[in-house]
């Protein structure tokens, strides 16, 4: 209101050529100042004193410090609400949410355990526990009481929770107890054959060069099956170590799949086998790992030339995703004899071989569709199998496509 009667008095004896048009300007600069100088003064006060009542476990520098720790951290006043977390941590438990009990969103027995202990005895608490989902995630927690200062000279008892990622770890050691045991008991047969073989040729096939000829084609049978089952073991070992880890590359499903068509002609051509492609000419993207992906399709497509040969034709064929369906599907069918019911649930597990001889017979190792199932799994896809007796067997990768910049 001053500066508003201070502008029409100025403009009132500049109009009555009492005051000329400079000095008014200055003397309105002036009264102006002095009228909004208590005001300024007052914001200032009272931005400081809503500053003071903020404690200081909330504020902006704390959350700084929480959002800046590089393992998932959450801040707990000293009942266990939520104060500050990180990102890493708001993806770990979505449910978390600031201001609200940190042990009403966490639904692990061993994390509500050890923050209860924490809250009660002000001690540093110390839990293990399995996240549950798609892929599962051993994770170390540790729960420290933090004293955060206050503004007047006191503190604050706060909790320090963070979350360390053990599945690394923890998968390294069950590779090298199942990669002992399984390769112990896969490698005993071929073993013991090439040690019979070897007596044999050193004893009563000495002296016998078509009996030589024929055991001798039998051990590089059985020398090429052990290889190519620390072949499989091994890629298994290495998709499982990186399974929780997604692929973030762009990559194309339909030279993929034109590659490892144009690689298994030749095993097609012997069998007798024709592959029948349905691709589409536009780019099929997804976020993915190339060779892995090379991988999967090869031992799909190899396992219709080889199981369903009977059949005369193998067909591959892509589907783009639509709105019926949000994924890109990938489907490899023979016409073979199919695959038992009771089987099909067990398909992907290591080993575990629907015709034990027939795969055996055939070189294989009973792990691949275990690698075809963790690396669809790792590229936050699915396998799925359809099987009738005597009409032959479809799987299908269904993987989500590519998301576009526009699309986040």
């Amino acid at each position: 209101m001053v500066v508003l009667v201070t502008a029409v008095a100025m403009i009132a004896l500049v109009a009555m050529h009492d005051l000329a048009l400079p000095r008014a300007v200055l003397v309105f600069i002036c009264i102006a100042g002095a009228a909004l100088a208590p005001l300024q003064i007052r914001d200032a006060a009272r931005k400081q004193d809503e500053a003071a009542d903020t404690p200081l476990a909330e504020g902006a520098a704390v959350q700084a410090l929480i959002s800046g720790m590089p393992d998932p951290a959450v801040l707990l006043d000293r009942v266990g609400r939520v104060l500050h977390l990180n990102e890493q941590a708001a993806q770990l438990a979505p449910a978390l949410r600031r201001g609200e009990l940190a042990l009403f969103a966490l639904r692990s027995p061993d994390i509500i355990a050890a923050l209860r202990a924490a809250i009660a005895t002000s001690q540093p608490q110390h839990a293990n526990f399995v996240s549950r989902g798609p892929v599962e995630r051993w994770m170390d927690l540790v729960i420290t009481p933090v004293a955060v200062p206050t503004h007047f000279g006191g503190a604050d008892n706060c909790f320090l929770m963070t979350l360390h990622d053990q599945t690394q770890l923890r998968r390294v050691e069950e590779m090298r107890v199942d990669f002992v045991a399984n390769a112990s008991h896969e490698l005993r047969t071929p073993l013991a054959a090439l040690s019979g073989f070897i007596d044999t040729l050193q004893g009563p096939a000495r002296d016998d060069p078509a009996a030589r000829e024929r055991f001798l084609g039998i051990m590089q049978a059985q020398a090429t099956r052990m290889a190519r089952l620390i072949d499989d073991l091994l890629s298994l070992s290495r998709v499982e170590l990186s399974q929780h880890v997604r692929p973030s590359a762009p990559v194309d499903l339909v030279p993929i799949l034109r590659q490892v068509i144009d690689g298994l002609e030749a095993l097609a051509r012997e069998r007798q086998v024709g592959i029948e492609a349905d691709l589409p000419d536009q780019p099929m993207m997804i976020a993915g790992e190339r060779e892995e992906l090379l991988r999967l399709f090869e031992n799909l497509i190899e396992n219709g030339l080889k199981y369903g040969a009977s059949g005369g034709r193998v067909t591959v064929t892509l589907t783009p995703a639509s709105e019926e369906t949000p994924e890109i599907h990938v489907a490899i069918r023979d016409f073979g004899p199919g695959i038992a019911p009771e089987h099909l649930p067990r398909l992907t597990e290591r080993f575990y071989r629907a015709d034990v001889g027939g795969s055996r017979a055939q070189g294989g190792t009973g792990l691949g569709l275990a690698l075809v199932k963790h690396i669809a799994t790792r590229h936050g896809g699915r396998l799925m199998i359809e099987s009738v007796a005597g009409e032959g067997a479809t799987f299908t990768a269904a993987f989500p496509p590519l998301k576009t910049s526009a699309e986040g």
